[in-house]
């Protein structure tokens, strides 16, 4: 694998830990709150979209970002 994809793939897996993180726990605190079963629902539902949006970020951000590329030159 050469540099370029490592380091996609790296930003991929960091802003997907972050975004979902934070989603998650945001959505999971005004939809629960804090309550004794939030650690448990918050952490099922972060790695529920971590491994879901990995991929999509992987697959479409390319795309995404070739389709903007010709929409602004």
């Amino acid at each position: 694998m050469n540099t370029k994809m490592k380091q996609k793939v790296a930003f991929a897996l960091v802003m997907g830990m972050l975004t979902t993180g934070i989603i998650s726990f945001s959505l999971i605190a005004i939809n629960l709150g804090f309550s004794e079963r939030f650690l448990g629902t918050w952490l099922q539902a972060w790695m529920t979209a971590y491994v879901i949006v990995i991929p999509i970020i992987l697959v479409v951000s390319p795309r995404l970002q070739a389709h903007i590329d010709r929409i602004i030159k």
